[in-house]
């Protein structure tokens, strides 16, 4: 993890520099996530923000089917209905 000293300019904005944009992976156009935590400001690409929800959620659907398989399988028997 590094730090570095950055001035907030006209209307609230920060340029991230280059070396933490390499580190962070947040290149031109990627949409990140904000958050406030404690009095400090979080920014993160929204990849990284849905990698670690899918690690915070790995252990809860360990061993289970993929909700995405499910949902097909669901539609597929909808579907031999009609």
């Amino acid at each position: 993890m590094s730090a570095e000293r950055v001035r907030v300019g006209t209307n609230g904005r920060l340029v991230i520099p280059s070396k933490l944009r390499k580190e962070t992976g947040i290149i031109d156009g990627v949409l990140v996530l904000m958050d406030h935590i404690n009095g400090e400001l979080r920014v993160r690409s929204m990849e990284k923000a849905f990698q670690g929800a899918q690690e915070r959620l790995k252990p809860y659907l360990a061993g289970k089917r993929s909700m995405a398989d499910e949902l097909i399988a669901d539609r597929r028997r909808e579907a031999g209905k009609e």
